[in-house]
């Protein structure tokens, strides 16, 4: 039975009893092996050498642990070292390659390897091989199609049979510049001569792409493919805020678009004393969007201004493009209010102290500041009786609508009209200036009535309207409910 015993520093330990083994009775090969396995197993090999020292036990872990260095240290010293050659210094040029190889990597095309040393497998060509296709974009520019085609590579002969195939197909000089061309050049046989064209896919126009491929005989096959487009228009409202012209640009608009937009509005009311900061716009214009993402805005469609007071709900409608109020009645009737689209009234009729004469005296007509060039419209339509040189005006145009009404523009820039030419209404005929006794740019309009200068903002002048009935005033007013519900762009 085991017993425990205690070493000289107090230190508990478990002594196995002797165990005589001529007194165990005799046992096969196995359960010797098996009982010898279990000794071994508890059998006390590694001895703490901190524990009872100075006893036998102890001395016996002692010369263990000294037997396995000493083997150790026998076999370590019969062992070779392995020679290699010292690494001598490397070249200037190949130290120069190997710092380049190192951050190489980190740019796009550059090596990553070092060079190849000849060898008799390894030969210098002449000239670098070509590929056997080459994909590449390209852009179209002024010059157009044919221009683009040619500075990718396309042969002459490849350019006459493609165009040839085009006819039918879509317009050479239809396609934009900034139209992009996607091109696969196949092997030629020298340098000498041109790529031949594998395959070649632009954007012909807004509804049509254009592939052109070779087929197995050698011939290029051009096919078009139709692009899906939405035709939805385009409502887009505001608050007017600071000036309705920036705010209507802000929210997208082109600048032809507002310009209309502000036009038709100059028709309807006076858009300097009408239209306040807190009014909405609201534009519909003509929109087309593809199933590839472009877009494309056309034509003013709706106009209208809500302020509470004098609601305004203009469209456009007929082959000519007139715009008509709600009711079916022709907006262009009489004097435009505001023969400038966007310009603010600077000055009015009455009244006033001349700031280039120095003394008070009668202003006939009104001002509206504008930048130089600002297209001037006629408020009217009628015939030009007077366009030059008018000494205090600068450059001025005076227009006869006929019925005793006459209109005056001046301090021009530059005059667009002639003497007896027809003018419409909204026509362009000059640009705004500050010709004459004038401190700044600006357009000085005037309205004479028999004779008299009357206030331009006052005058009702009707030269026939046009309203439209029966058939003709159901589709419109179905067609401006149909634009009106159409959802909003904010």
């Amino acid at each position: 039975m085991a017993t425990l015993a205690e070493n000289a520093l107090g230190a508990g330990r478990i002594v196995a009893p002797r165990i005589d083994l001529r007194r165990l009775p005799r046992m096969d090969a196995g359960a010797l092996l098996r009982r010898s396995a279990l000794q071994l197993a508890d059998a006390d090999i590694v001895v703490d050498l901190g524990d009872s020292i100075g006893s036998g036990h102890w001395w016996r872990g002692f010369a263990t642990l000294g037997a396995l260095a000493a083997a150790a240290l026998a076999l370590g010293s019969n062992v070779p070292l392995l020679p290699g050659p010292v690494p001598g210094k490397q070249p200037e040029a190949l130290q120069a390659e190997s710092r380049a190889i190192g951050i190489g990597p980190l740019a796009q095309g550059s090596r990553s390897a070092p060079r190849a040393a000849p060898t008799p497998l390894a030969r210098r060509l002449a000239e670098a091989p070509e590929r056997p296709r080459v994909e590449l974009s390209a852009n179209v520019g002024s010059g157009g199609l044919e221009a683009a085609l040619r500075r990718a590579g396309v042969g002459r002969d490849d350019l006459d049979r493609l165009f040839s195939e085009l006819r039918g197909v879509a317009s050479p000089g239809g396609v934009k510049p900034g139209t992009s061309l996607n091109l696969v050049l196949g092997r030629r046989e020298s340098k000498a001569v041109a790529r031949p064209l594998e395959y070649l896919a632009f954007r012909a126009n807004f509804e049509t792409k254009v592939e052109a491929r070779r087929g197995a005989d050698g011939q290029l096959v051009v096919k078009p493919v139709a692009v899906k487009i939405d035709n939805t228009p385009l409502r887009i409202t505001g608050t007017v805020g600071a000036s309705l012209e920036r705010s209507a640009r802000a929210a997208g608009l082109p600048a032809s678009v507002v310009q209309e937009y502000l036009r038709q509005l100059g028709y309807a009311l006076d858009v300097q004393r009408d239209v306040n900061r807190r009014d909405k716009f609201e534009i519909i214009v003509a929109h087309r969007r593809a199933e590839t993402g472009e877009t494309e805005m056309g034509r003013l469609l709706y106009a209208g201004l809500m302020n509470g007071r004098s609601n305004v709900s203009l469209m456009r409608w007929g082959d000519k493009g007139d715009f008509f109020w709600q009711t079916g009645e022709a907006v262009r009737k009489g004097l435009m209010r505001t023969p400038i689209a966007g310009a603010r009234l600077t000055s009015g009729f009455g009244m006033r102290f001349h700031p280039v004469l120095g003394y008070s005296r009668m202003h006939k007509g009104v001002d509206f500041g504008a930048a130089t060039g600002t297209p001037i419209l006629a408020s009217a339509g009628g015939k030009v009786v007077f366009a030059g040189w008018g000494g205090g005006y600068g450059n001025v145009v005076v227009i006869d609508h006929g019925k005793g009404i006459r209109t005056r523009y001046a301090h021009m820039h530059r005059i667009g009209v002639k003497n007896g030419q027809q003018i419409a209404q909204g026509q362009s005929i000059g640009q705004v200036g500050t010709t004459g006794l004038s401190t700044g740019p600006h357009l000085h309009y005037e309205v004479w009535q028999n004779g008299t200068a009357v206030d331009p903002r006052s005058v009702k002048f009707f030269s026939g309207t046009q309203q439209l009935g029966g058939a003709d005033l159901g589709r419109f007013k179905g067609e401006m409910a149909r634009l009106k519900a159409i959802r909003a762009s904010d």
